[in-house]
Parts: structure tokens; C-alpha cells; sequence
């Protein structure tokens, strides 16, 4: 694409902005194969010249231009393109002194043009890989309506991050984060950040201990980095906010390292930004521990994290964009997508200088009619009243397509807390998008999944638990710990009592042909 300057405008060669192919060639000589610059003193003599484009040769010479120069724009043994220099009317033909001359200034601009190239081709993979690191969708659940914008930063990508996890009993967290620097590093950094919080999140864990865990891994990282010669790019001082959202009682659990707080929109379009106890940044808390506040959320508030650059600047205090970000959030009646675009078009230049992570969430609450939850005596009797209860209430939801797997379910898990367990136990079923079942005990242990042996007389508990449900899991409560399990409204009939007993007999069939023979006879 040819760009040009000329005393008197119109350019009489190439269009400005054009694009200009390889063949026909343009009317100049071919560079030296030495890669020197080629001097023309006389166009008007040059039969060679005029050759190669004879229309165009005739417009350059009726403009006056006489002499001309090309010199190949090389940098780092590559040919970018030629820079031609003419003289017209009343100036002078060029000489070898102009030729020493062109060649310098050619040199200079094929190292800016070279380092505009790299730097763009940095810049596009940095965009690409931030963006495949990030979330490609919104995963499905019911707790909250999700919006969110990710805006990278013009002079070069940084490591700002968001995420939306959902999580077991209905619950979901929403992740904002923050990397120090720019470029490729930074949005690695980013992604590996993102894959330790979702490893983390699985194992339902309070906020502050998630985010210690992750401190605890920022810092062992960036030991081992300083390890290695030559390596000194660590990764503390990134930040990270960690939200978990329960909608069956709308508390809202906030721990932080290092990162702004979160603001809420009320439904009656007040703005509050609620405190948080103060933390630093991730690698930096030398084994303290963390602190996570809890605030109980009105149902359709907006819930909206963000990272700094979204309300902080080299030209803007915190406090001020602070400021402007309640103005702009101020209101009620909007949805998040709404509420996502107010708060760009109010806060977000034209070209930020820093990455912008914006999450918006609308609160929801399931309905009370659709928990159900009975408090259990430590007594093997109470399984069956318990369990038939719980039968009845799932048939009143309309899901009996399920009740088999969730009556088989429950008896295991309701079994398992009163002989291993301790009071008080409680049974909680909950319809959301799936049928999800939990046993609640005061005991911290947690049941393990094992493979029985032939000659066991249990241990298949929960091996059946663990076929007969989408998922399950333990997480852990200040008085005890949870043991949970989803089944699937949808995809298919659930397992009947001759599967059942086929699917004990496949588990428990060894590996080997000796033990295949043994079990054949057991049966």
C-alpha cells in the first residue's frame, strides 16, 4: 500500500492507500541485486524505464519529474517494500551524494516499518490467546443473568480475566482478575491463573481459602521462575476478586486479593459499594490467612465486578472514577446487557491504555416451593420414613421419571451419615435444572470412591451414587460438611432394578481372567 508526499499534490505515480500488486511492475527500475539503491539521473533518457509502464511513465513526465531514486527498504535480511524519491521542475537531478543520503533515511524507515509489523503481529496473537483463555459462553444456570464485556487495551494486551463457575447446591461464583503487565506473558499468566481457580472451585471451598490456595501457588511459581537462570518475569501481584452466589437464601460470600470490591445496584436503582476486608495481592501474603465477607442480596439486584481499568487512570483517581462508575450504575430497570453498555459508553475512552473486565449479574432466588429439606434422627429406622417422604415430594414436582435413582441415591447417602456421621443430619432436595440431593451431617469426614473387591460385603454405595448421578460431590460447612449429588431431569429413563443388579456384578468383576473365572463361580 503505497503512502506518499508531494509538494503539489496529486502524487502522479501510485495511489495513496492503494493497493499495488507486483506485476504489471510500477514505472522505476528493479533494485540492485546487491540490494544499493538505483539511481535514475534522467527519466526522459531512460528507454528502460518507460517501458515497463508507458501511461504512467508519460503522467510522471508531464508532472515535471525528471529524476528518481530507489532504494529497497530492508530490515533484518528482509525486503519490506522501496522507497521512491523524484525531483521535478525546476530541482536538480539527483547525484551520488542524494544516493548515500536516500539510503539512510530508507534504513531508518525499514526498521520503524518492521518494528510497526512485529509489534501489530505480537499484539494480534496476545488478542487471540487472551480471548481463547477467556470464557467463549456463559455457562447454563439459574442463580444469576450474566452480561459481561472484555475491552483490550490499545497499546498492548494485558492480563485481565473474568469467569462464571457453577457450582454444587445451585450456587455460582463469579471471578474477576487482574495481571501486571502487557503482551504474550501476561495473558499466559492469565490463563494459567483462570485453570488454577477452576481447579480450586471444585473442591468447594470457602471464597478466602480459594484465594489463599491461589496465593500459595502464585508464590510457588514465581520461587521456581527465580529459580532459573534468565527467568525473572514472576507473577506476583496479580490480583483477584472471588464471589460465590447461593440463590436458595441470596447470600453472597466476597473474598479478595488485592482487587477492587464489587459494586451493587439495589432494585430501587441505589448503589452501593460494600466493604471488604483488605487483602494483597496474590504471592504476597506470606501464609497469612484471608478473610471473605457475607451480605445477604435482594433478589433482581446487579451484582458488578470489574478490574481497575475500568475506573482508574493515568488522568483519573480512583475515587473519581470510582464516583463516576455509581453515576453510571445509578437507576433501576436495567438488564445487564444495558447495564454493560451504560458503563462503557460512560467510563471507557476511545483508547484505553489498560484492559477492561466488566461482569454484570442480575441476583435470582428459587422459589421456596421448590427446596424441600427434613432433619434425621441418628437412627437406621428413620432411612425409610425419610426416604419416602422425600419420594412423595419428588412426585409432586413431577419428576418420577427420576425417582428410582434419587430413592436409591438418598438411601446411600442418608445410610452413610448415620453410621459414619454425626448429628445433626439433614436431607435438602432442591429442583433446579437438575434434581439435586443433600445429606448434611457435623462430621468433617468424607467419604471416598472405591472399587470392591469380589469377596467385600459393601463398598458399592457410592459406585452406584456415582453411575446414577451427572455428578457429586463434598463440600465442606463451619459445622460439618455437605455430601451432594445431581441427577438429570432430561436424557433418557433412569435405572431400573434388574440394571441395578447387572451394574453390581460388572463392578465387581476383577480385571483378570483368573478373577473372571472366581466370579463366575460366586454367581
Amino acid at each position: 500500500r503505497p503512502a506518499g508526499v508531494a509538494v503539489e499534490p496529486p502524487h502522479p505515480t501510485d495511489p495513496v492507500g492503494g493497493v499495488t500488486g507486483t506485476a504489471p511492475p510500477p514505472p522505476a527500475p528493479p533494485p540492485a541485486p546487491d540490494g544499493r539503491a538505483v539511481l535514475v539521473e534522467d527519466l526522459s533518457a531512460s528507454e528502460g524505464w518507460q517501458a515497463q509502464d508507458p501511461d504512467r511513465a508519460r503522467r510522471v513526465l508531464e508532472h515535471g519529474i525528471h529524476s528518481l531514486i530507489v532504494v529497497p527498504l530492508r530490515a533484518r535480511g528482509v525486503v519490506l517494500g522501496a522507497a521512491h524519491y523524484w525531483r521535478a521542475d525546476g530541482s536538480p537531478p539527483f547525484e551520488a551524494e542524494d544516493v548515500t543520503f536516500a539510503e539512510e533515511l530508507g534504513a531508518r524507515a525499514a526498521v520503524c516499518i518492521d518494528n510497526a509489523r512485529r509489534y501489530t503481529r505480537e499484539h494480534t496473537m496476545a488478542v487471540t490467546l487472551q480471548r481463547s483463555l477467556l470464557p467463549s459462553r456463559v455457562p447454563e444456570q439459574s442463580a444469576l443473568e450474566v452480561a459481561y464485556r472484555y475491552l483490550p487495551a490499545r497499546a498492548g494486551v494485558g492480563g485481565d480475566w473474568f469467569d462464571v463457575i457453577p457450582l454444587s447446591g445451585a450456587r455460582v461464583a463469579l471471578v474477576v482478575g487482574d495481571v501486571v503487565g502487557h503482551g504474550l506473558h501476561a495473558a499466559a499468566t492469565m490463563g494459567r491463573l483462570r485453570t488454577a481457580v477452576h481447579n480450586f472451585s471444585v473442591l468447594d471451598i470457602p471464597p478466602e481459602e480459594l484465594l489463599g490456595r491461589v496465593d500459595e501457588l502464585v508464590a510457588q511459581i514465581d520461587s521456581d521462575e527465580d529459580a532459573v537462570e534468565g527467568e525473572g518475569r514472576g507473577i506476583t501481584g496479580a490480583t483477584c476478586l472471588y464471589a460465590v452466589y447461593d440463590p436458595t437464601s441470596g447470600q453472597l460470600a466476597v473474598a479478595t486479593a488485592g482487587h477492587p470490591g464489587p459494586a451493587v445496584v439495589h432494585p430501587d436503582g441505589t448503589v452501593g459499594f460494600p466493604r471488604l476486608p483488605v487483602s494483597p495481592p496474590l504471592g504476597l501474603r506470606a501464609g497469612l490467612p484471608g478473610e471473605s465477607a457475607e451480605l445477604t442480596v435482594p433478589e433482581g439486584s446487579l451484582l458488578v465486578l470489574f478490574t481497575d481499568g475500568l475506573v482508574e487512570a493515568r488522568d483519573r483517581d480512583l475515587d473519581v472514577g470510582l464516583a463516576a462508575l455509581h453515576h453510571a450504575l445509578a437507576g433501576p430497570g436495567r438488564s445487564p446487557e444495558a447495564t454493560c453498555a451504560t458503563v462503557v459508553e460512560a467510563l471507557v475512552p476511545d483508547r484505553p491504555r489498560d484492559d477492561i473486565a466488566l461482569l454484570v449479574a442480575r441476583t435470582h432466588r428459587l422459589d421456596p416451593t421448590r427446596i424441600a429439606e427434613w432433619q434425621v434422627p441418628r437412627d437406621p429406622a428413620a432411612v425409610g420414613p425419610v426416604r419416602a417422604a422425600c419420594v412423595r415430594r419428588i412426585r409432586e414436582w413431577g419428576l418420577a421419571q427420576v425417582d428410582f435413582a434419587a430413592e436409591l441415591v438418598l438411601s446411600e447417602l442418608i445410610t452413610n451419615a448415620i453410621h459414619y456421621g454425626s448429628e445433626p443430619i439433614t436431607v435438602r432436595l432442591v429442583r433446579d435444572r437438575a434434581l439435586i440431593c443433600e445429606v448434611s451431617d457435623g462430621s468433617s469426614t468424607s467419604p471416598r470412591l472405591r472399587r470392591a473387591e469380589v469377596t467385600d460385603e459393601g463398598g458399592r454405595g457410592l459406585f452406584l451414587v456415582a453411575r446414577f448421578t451427572e455428578r457429586w460431590g463434598t463440600r465442606y460447612t463451619p459445622t460439618g460438611k455437605v455430601i451432594w449429588a445431581e441427577l438429570a431431569l432430561h436424557g433418557g429413563a433412569g435405572p431400573s432394578v434388574e440394571g441395578l443388579a447387572e451394574l453390581l456384578l460388572d463392578e465387581a468383576e476383577p480385571l483378570s481372567g483368573e478373577g473372571r473365572e472366581q466370579d463366575g463361580s460366586a454367581r
